[in-house]
């Protein structure tokens, strides 16, 4: 029996020209393709760029540029921001922020090191990563691994306020970037494999005051929901809806965690994000559809309350936690014109819904190896309308404690955890980096014990059986009709996050550290070059001085690479994945590196 043994992951300032758009808002920087003015690229989490200049027919000739050693080891995700002439730079704990003058061969205009405890690092789930600093107003947002909320000058990285968002003896953490809105920053928290109930919270971006603070489950006033006007398929929530679906008091240790994405509507004023996993991990220990984990919520930007809600895997009995981003696009669906959302949730299905009202429109695999669920019954009619339908064979619940349920697709790290797809307006596709995993998965019984970990089963994480044998897909998807379009093997999963551009290029990283350039019509490869490390940062693009950049971050780690970011040799370790991803270590080795690209002069 392939077993893992839970606990054992739980393991000087220059002055220098300030561009003018920096004071016009982030809106108008968001919109200037030359800066890349938010981690997602843009408020609807499309992560496009117009620049063109590298295209599908010169990207072949693309050169590294420059590098930056970040001087710290383990997993590197998120990616540089890019204000005007200033490049900034984040790091896993302890959390180091650069700032460096792209006018000066990347020197370094000042450097922020946080002092943190270091017990913050057994508590974080899946390694020590972070997903990226923020930028409003002219300040620099860092969200630490241990919750302090940081605002700090972008001029100068002095420190303008701080806040506290959770508590590490409790077992809440950080690893998500933040997002501002308007006057707010929206936070999320982590902790889900500690029993933390779990949350989104807005901050005032000026002062770091709490304005609002709308939990994952409990009582209506707490999760901001209102039991008439807060929907789910088109029907009121009603009242008592997270409560009623719990048993006792187990939705106060309830998980749902918020540490994904989120983005934003302006004409909606809504802010949509996903919830995590309920805790713990043994589902027979919480009966009912423990509301609302597991769930797409879109809440109002100023009040934080919930217009509509959808949840995806109802009493997840896998760990399939709905946290990756939410993609905005105005499409034609069925031959009219929708505002839609796509998501691409670990459980291995493609949602679509009309974002203005919550309609479930599409809801597919996009793994062929999906196998938990023979389809979301997706009739008005049913009585189980929107719902998985669970295949027995793979249902952990009806298998039981001390089971071992095998050949669960897809594994716990789902077909894709939080590594960001792509959109492109000129294809109408997205490009996803996806997980080929499957796993075993033996639940049991695991008592509450705050800051201790609570998750209740050990499992084992393989290649998908009876397919091409490595542990990735890099796919075209159409949201419309929930449909492949082209796909691309892997040996290792892609953790990296994706980006397209108008140059009809679409960009990704792998695990074993190469940055690959493919046709985004066909698919076809035309260029890769391997960094020092591997890559699970998300590829970004500027322009600089005329010349456009791809910047990414190397730094292997992450949950698929956890036995290299950790040193963890058992391969039972790290909630499975570091015997599944044991051949990792014959490829590339642990480093935290920028490296950028252009095209020859």
């Amino acid at each position: 029996m392939r077993k893992l043994a839970c606990a054992a992951l739980l393991l000087g300032v220059a002055v220098y020209a300030w561009p003018a758009a920096a004071n016009d808002g982030l809106t108008k920087i968001i919109k200037d393709p030359k800066q890349w003015g938010i981690q997602t690229g843009d408020y609807a989490n499309t992560r496009y760029s117009k620049l063109d200049q590298i295209n599908a027919g010169n990207v072949g000739k693309m050169q590294v540029a420059w590098s930056f050693s970040t001087g710290v080891l383990r997993g590197h995700e998120g990616g540089p921001l890019v204000i005007g002439d200033v490049m900034y730079v984040h790091t896993p704990f302890p959390n180091i922020v650069y700032a460096l003058d792209l006018n000066d061969d990347g020197k370094i205009l000042w450097k922020y090191e946080p002092k943190q405890d270091p017990n913050v690092i057994p508590v974080m789930c899946c390694d020590t990563v972070n997903r990226g600093l923020a930028f409003s107003d002219g300040m620099i947002y860092l969200h630490q691994a241990d919750t302090t909320l940081v605002a700090l000058d972008a001029k100068t990285g002095e420190k303008k306020w701080s806040v506290v968002n959770g508590d590490p003896k409790k077992g809440e953490t950080n690893t998500a970037t933040v997002m501002p809105v308007k006057d707010k920053v929206i936070v999320g928290i982590s902790g889900g494999e500690f029993g933390v109930r779990c949350h989104v919270t807005a901050y005032d971006s000026k002062t770091g005051k709490q304005v609002w603070r709308g939990y994952s489950m409990g009582p209506d006033n707490e999760m901001l929901v209102d039991p008439q006007k807060t929907t789910a398929l088109g029907k009121p929530v009603g009242p008592d809806s997270s409560l009623k679906s719990w048993e006792g008091d187990q939705w106060k240790i309830g998980g749902g965690c918020t540490w994904g994405w989120y983005s934003y509507d302006p004409e909606t004023n809504l802010v949509y994000y996903g919830s995590g996993n309920p805790s713990t991990w043994n589902p027979k220990q919480r009966p009912g559809d423990n509301k609302w984990s597991m769930t797409i919520w879109a809440r109002d930007a100023d009040t934080g309350m919930a217009k509509w809600v959808y949840q995806m895997t109802p009493h997840d009995e896998w760990d399939y936690d709905g946290v990756n981003e939410m993609i905005l696009t105005d499409q034609q669906f069925n031959g009219a014109p929708r505002k839609l959302l796509t998501h691409f949730d670990r459980n291995g299905f493609g949602y679509t819904l009309d974002r203005v009202t919550g309609e479930l429109l599409v809801a597919e695999k996009y793994d062929p190896a999906v196998n938990w669920a023979t389809k979301v019954d997706m009739d008005k009619n049913s009585p189980t309308y929107g719902r998985p339908l669970v295949v027995a064979q793979y249902s952990t619940e009806q298998n039981g404690e001390d089971v071992n349920s095998k050949g669960i697709c897809p594994a716990a790290l789902g077909t894709k955890d939080q590594q960001p797809a792509a959109f492109s307006p000129k294809t109408n596709l997205f490009y996803v980096p996806t997980n080929h995993v499957c796993m075993d998965y033996e639940p049991f019984r695991v008592s509450y014990t705050a800051g201790q970990p609570y998750v209740g089963a050990t499992l084992s994480m393989f290649p998908a059986p009876n397919s091409h044998g490595g542990m990735g897909n890099f796919i075209a998807w159409d949201n419309t009709k929930g449909k492949i379009v082209w796909s691309l093997k892997e040996p290792f999963s892609v953790w990296s996050g994706a980006l397209a551009t108008a140059g009809d290029v679409v960009f990704y990283g792998t695990l074993e550290g190469y940055l690959k350039a493919v046709d985004s019509k066909t698919g076809k490869e035309l260029y890769k070059f391997k960094t020092p490390s591997g890559i699970i940062g998300n590829v970004t693009t500027y322009e600089h001085k005329g010349k456009q950049y791809i910047a990414v971050l190397s730094g292997v780690g992450g949950w698929a690479g956890i036995g290299l970011a950790a040193g963890l040799t058992d391969p039972n370790a790290g909630l499975g994945a570091v015997g599944g991803y044991a051949a990792l270590s014959s490829y590339t080795n642990l480093g935290g590196q920028l490296t950028v690209f252009a095209l020859p002069n």
